[in-house]
Order: structure tokens, then sequence, then C-alpha cells
């Protein structure tokens, strides 16, 4: 059952993301709740420390990129993709804090999720070239 459904795109997209979030909302505790940083410098200090998870998640699992040549160009178009995911974070994190009232660690969930499905078809067609792989198979 884990097979057949670990070979949809979008469920290795998921557990991939999910396992990035992990180390994502831990950090962000361990700096916000016991650290006492301000939480929007915890969320940037623990999104960038789970890029490196993710990067490395997202191209040998996810999108089954192998390839160790031009990874150094892969890994400059994903820190970008991930730089817009960060601003698109902080903004949902600030505006859900904020604005809304919603407890910071809830806060960075509904952050997670918003940059997730703004940054997939970025990473599937441009970083790690899915879409054309796709059309040329």
């Amino acid at each position: 059952m884990i097979k057949v459904l670990t070979k949809h795109l979008l469920v290795r997209y998921v557990i991939s993301g999910g396992t990035s979030a992990t180390v994502n909302l831990s950090i962000f505790a361990l700096f916000f709740y016991i650290f006492h940083l301000h939480y929007i410098i915890a969320n940037v200090i623990a999104f960038s420390m789970a890029f490196g998870v993710s990067l490395m998640l997202q191209k040998f699992w996810t999108f089954r990129d192998t390839s160790t040549e031009n990874m150094h160009i892969q890994g400059m178009l994903y820190l970008l993709n991930s730089l817009l995911g960060l601003c698109i974070n902080t903004t949902v994190l600030y505006i859900s804090v904020d604005f809304f009232g919603i407890l910071p660690i809830i806060g960075v969930v509904i952050a997670g999720l918003s940059t997730a499905l703004c940054t997939f078809q970025i990473s599937r067609r441009y970083v790690f070239n899915q879409g054309v792989k796709q059309k040329t198979q």
C-alpha cells in the first residue's frame, strides 16, 4: 500500500514537506518558547535550518532526481524558490498573528501550508524540471 501511494508525486511532496515542516516546527518551538526570540526571528531561523532537509528530500525522493550534475544550479534555483517561500511564509505568519490573533505555532502551520501550495509548481516545473521530463517521456 505504501509503495502504491508513494508512486504519486503529490503524495511524496506532502510526505517530504511534512518531514521538513516537523523540523521547522521543532526548531521554531525551541527558539520561540525556550529561547524566547520574537516569533518572526524564530520563524526565519527555523525556515533556514529546515531548508537543507527540504532540498535533499525534494530533489532525491519527491522528484526522484538522482543526478548530481548541475546540483549547484538546482540548489540556487531551490534557494530562490525557498526565499520566495520565506517571504510568503513570513507574511502569512505576521498577518495570522498580528491581525487575526492566532497563536504563533498555529500561524507557522498555516504559513507553511500556504507556502507549500505556492512553491510546489515552481519546484516541479523549473527547479527539478518535472514538467519538461514528463512531456519528453
